[in-house]
């Protein structure tokens, strides 16, 4: 509520009459993230114009924070799964962590499920034991990285490990070396090698300490032209804004040396809710690779989502390199081997992402389909040929396997433009405005009766029953046998109607400027007094067969009705128009 200032108008809403109260939440707990200084950071003015690299971690990142991680059948699905979609790069597992995972990699493997374009990862802590075992899990394979992390983080080397900096280091560096040497022994020239390291948590870590570690690890690696080395810097923990995330790369990017032989790989988790928009910073800062999992799945709020992420290049003109154009395949597999259902609401291809229910947004949607349409004719071409511009649809759903049928559904939220989609996309019939208006209020109120949703099979019931009565039920006083006009020489149209009126066979007879004139007039003869006041028309499909939907209102003894007639015969069309007006006036 307002109340009235001195001269009588409400006072307004300001900032100064808005006061959020501080709440007993323990807030001391917490500290705020550094920011990094970078007066002359370039990546807010980058854009992303191609795909990065991809790593998928479903089978390990994913895999591990699952109630019930993946059966063998399961982690098998999902492989051959990333396969198809195009990924490169799969992390396949943690082989030292149990014979589960050791036997999954050595049975791709063996089994030769590995594309020759497809390198495996694996993941190993630096210890002597696990690196021999994870480097023994890779025989045989012909393109293979090993992918090695330690803590670097100051809590960690405080609680975890109470090492000091000298110490942690001493870790990644000698662990590197292991690998090499592991990997010489055990592989030798007959797999494809490469080097991924990890100082985690990265987002934690002093970037000078952060920077350090990695150079010593380049130290042993020896990074050069045909031989690179990945750095992930990982968001194991996402304690900041995306923008400080990006700082941090930027950072790192411009001080690594060696920079043109490091792949420069991000791994964000969810923490914050931000993991998407910090690894397009990222790409933005001079990341080159993305690490992630299918819809989000990782430890608690899960890593970052590579299919919004590849889907957000593809709604902005960019090849994302990996085909999701059978989106709902994808999901049931994924949902299959994680046992986890993926959200409603989640971007691309929950069940309802596509879908509106509120009367302006599908009105919004009707429209934009229809001037898409329009466009398209216009130029002459295929509507897949020109730039999508629908309301509320930042892509097409057909590009990801989805049908229109879901695109809009009704409730009693929703209102004429959503109706008229339904019957326009389902049924081919192009409502007048005003006929929308009248029947959306038909829909309304049984909606508001019955409460929830109405299916579209619903609403052409309801139709059918307001407008178009069937054999098996021929509601109203009038239903239409044949009908013959003719034209005299001064124009004027002579018609002849069979009927049934009132339950008895009849023979209607009337002239005018028409066959629709002409009909009026024969029903003034029975006592029905029925003016034009509109009336449209269109085919509802293109070829010798196609019907035409006829449109008419009407003013039947004072009250303004709507008709619809459907006939393969545009003159029968339009008088069953004019008939469902006149039966609907008297029901």
């Amino acid at each position: 509520m307002t109340s009235p200032n001195a001269v009588g108008r409400p006072t307004p809403i300001t900032a100064a009459t808005v006061r959020q109260q501080p709440t007993a939440m323990p807030i001391h707990k917490y500290k705020p993230y550094d920011a990094v200084d970078i007066p002359d950071r370039t990546w807010p003015d980058a854009r992303i114009t191609k795909a990065p690299r991809w790593l998928s971690t479903d089978l390990r990142d994913g895999n591990q924070a699952l109630i019930d991680p993946m059966s063998p059948a399961r982690k098998r699905a999902m492989f051959d799964l990333l396969v198809k979609m195009g990924y490169k790069e799969i992390e396949v597992g943690f082989p030292s962590s149990g014979e589960t995972d050791f036997n999954f990699v050595r049975s791709i493997i063996e089994e030769g499920a590995i594309p020759d374009d497809v390198t495996i990862s694996v993941l190993t802590q630096a210890r002597e034991d696990l690196i021999e075992r994870t480097v023994e899990s890779l025989r045989g394979a012909a393109r293979a990285t090993v992918h090695m992390y330690n803590a670097t983080a100051p809590t960690f080397r405080r609680v975890v490990f109470r090492g000091s900096k000298e110490q942690i280091k001493a870790i990644a560096v000698d662990g590197t070396r292991l690998v090499m040497e592991y990997a010489e022994k055990i592989l030798g020239d007959d797999t494809v090698f490469g080097y991924q390291y990890s100082p985690e948590i990265f987002t934690d870590t002093e970037l000078d300490f952060a920077l350090e570690v990695c150079e010593g690890v380049m130290d042993v690696w020896q990074p050069e032209a045909g031989r690179e080395i990945i750095l992930n810097l990982p968001a194991t923990v996402e304690r900041s804004t995306p923008s400080t995330h990006a700082d941090r790369f930027e950072w790192m990017s411009r001080n690594l040396s060696r920079r043109e032989h490091v792949c420069l790989s991000v791994h964000p988790h969810n923490d914050r809710g931000t993991a998407v928009a910090a690894a397009e910073l990222a790409l933005m800062a001079g990341a080159d690779r993305i690490e992630g999992c299918l819809f989000g799945q990782g430890e608690r709020t899960g890593n970052v989502d590579l299919v919004t992420l590849g889907m957000n290049l593809f709604s902005q003109g960019v090849d994302p390199q990996i085909d999701f154009s059978q989106i709902d395949e994808i999901r049931r597999t994924a949902e299959y081997c994680n046992q986890m259902e993926v959200h409603a609401r989640h971007p691309y291809v929950g069940d309802l992402v596509y879908t509106s229910f509120s009367g302006s947004h599908q009105d919004a949607i009707k429209k934009g389909f229809d001037a898409m349409e329009a466009d398209a004719a216009a130029a002459g071409t295929s509507v897949d040929d020109i730039e999508w511009a629908v309301p509320y649809l930042p892509i097409d759903p057909k590009d990801v396997g989805r049908s229109y049928e879901a695109v809009i559904r009704v409730n009693s939220q929703s209102g004429k433009g959503g109706i008229a989609y339904v019957l326009k996309n389902d049924h081919k019939l192009d409502l007048p405005r005003r006929m929308q208006i009248e029947f959306s209020k038909i829909i309304q109120a049984k909606t508001d009766a019955e409460g929830g949703e109405i299916t579209p099979a619903e609403i052409w019931s309801v139709f059918r029953d307001e407008y178009l009565p069937v054999a098996d039920n021929a509601w109203g006083r009038i239903q239409l046998r044949a009908g013959q006009s003719t034209t005299d020489k001064d124009g004027t149209d002579t018609l002849t109607v069979q009927a049934v009126v009132d339950g008895e066979e009849a023979v209607l007879s009337g002239s005018g400027n028409g066959p629709i004139s002409a009909f009026f007039d024969a029903l003034a003869a029975i006592g029905i007094d029925a003016r034009l006041l509109d009336y449209s028309e269109h085919t509802m499909s293109e070829g010798a067969s196609a019907q035409a939907a006829s449109y008419i209102e009407c003013a039947i003894d004072g009250t303004v009705l709507w008709g619809i007639g459907i006939d393969a015969n545009t003159t029968r069309a339009s008088l069953k128009a004019v008939i469902s007006a006149v039966n609907r006036a008297a029901r």
